[in-house]
């Protein structure tokens, strides 16, 4: 008798925010004992990160240099796992690693398909969740590609959201005025009163560009996009000379037919010397292990307020994803497997 391996799989193309109904469910034995190919891990998925950009891998393939999901296949998914069985060195089993794997119990992985073992102390929660990809990716973005200068004004969307929230507490490390934009006021009085933000906007509070030069009154310095759309075209309008725009995420778009369009007022851009430059947290793999370490200290130090949504139960993973794009999570969503 093999295994029972649970699976949630791609059956269609989402039109608009992701449904239970663009799923499929399926169950299939395996083996778990089946001797491993060298260089060889059988997995078992314990905890998969619920990411927005995920929704942009179910688009169809085109020239747009993310990943596109096969209609048919497992859902793909930032995971972390334990590792069952093993042929590969220097990786035992019962090792605990985070890697991108899909929306099932077991998954096997190639020689070539990389893992990431757990520091001592770091347990899959806090691997997927405050010490995750979302923090390390606010982490380069703020630091590599933002580059703040001490008293800068630096402005972040989603500022709410799990990457958005980790980028405006680097920004105040880094000695930055920083503005939040979010959505709704329950919302503006958490950035303001836990996370010691020195203004918040309410995007739906009408009047954006105006509410952001009321807030921003020496201008914008650097401004780290989570959102796109009318958010970044409102913080274009009011940026300083020599900015830099992050461009993390373009949430507003992914449920989107058509891709997201570019920026109006490009000349601004142009006499301003305003730089725009999008980037990915795997451009700085060789540094990950150090921001990590760095990210563990302030964690430690309580200098980084986070917050988990984790969610148990595999059979709910699709609601759990889609609570991302109806705005009912409260930070890092995460999907625990029973």
């Amino acid at each position: 008798m093999g295994t029972i391996n649970r699976q949630w799989l791609l059956r269609r193309r989402p039109q608009g925010i992701a449904t239970t109904e663009d799923f499929e469910y399926r169950e299939m034995e395996i083996s778990i004992t089946q001797d491993l190919a060298p260089g060889e891990l059988l997995l078992r998925n314990r905890v998969f990160l619920c990411a927005p950009t995920m929704r942009n891998w179910m688009n169809p393939p085109a020239d747009n240099l993310y990943p596109s999901m096969s209609l048919g296949d497992p859902v793909m998914a930032p995971a972390g796992c334990e590792v069952i069985a093993s042929n590969r060195p220097g990786v035992a089993p019962g090792t605990l690693v985070t890697t991108f794997a899909s929306w099932q119990d077991y998954q096997r992985m190639g020689a070539s398909h990389a893992v990431a073992q757990l520091p001592a102390g770091v347990d899959l929660l806090d691997a997927m969740g405050v010490l995750g990809v979302n923090t390390l990716t606010a982490y380069f973005g703020v630091l590599r590609v933002g580059r703040p200068r001490r008293g800068d004004t630096l402005v972040v969307s989603g500022a709410a959201g799990s990457t958005g929230s980790m980028a405006a507490q680097i920004g105040k490390m880094q000695g930055c005025r920083v503005i939040g934009i979010t959505g709704g006021a329950a919302k503006c009085r958490w950035l303001l009163d836990e996370l010691k933000l020195d203004g918040a906007v309410d995007y739906k509070a009408g009047d954006l560009i105006q509410q952001l030069r009321d807030a921003c009154p020496k201008g914008i310095d650097v401004f780290y996009d989570n959102v796109g759309g009318e958010i970044l075209q409102a913080a274009v309008e009011v940026m300083n000379r020599k900015g830099r725009i992050v461009l993390c995420g373009q949430i507003a778009g992914y449920n989107d037919a058509q891709p997201t369009t570019g920026l109006r007022n490009m000349m601004r851009l142009v006499y301003g010397s305003i730089t725009v430059q999008g980037f990915l947290q795997r451009d700085y793999a060789d540094e990950v292990p150090a921001a990590s370490a760095e990210l563990r200290t302030w964690f430690a130090a309580g200098k980084l307020n986070a917050r988990v949504d984790a969610r148990p139960g595999f059979m709910q993973i699709p609601q759990t994803f889609s609570a991302l794009f109806r705005g009912e999570n409260a930070g890092t969503l995460l999907a625990l497997v029973d």
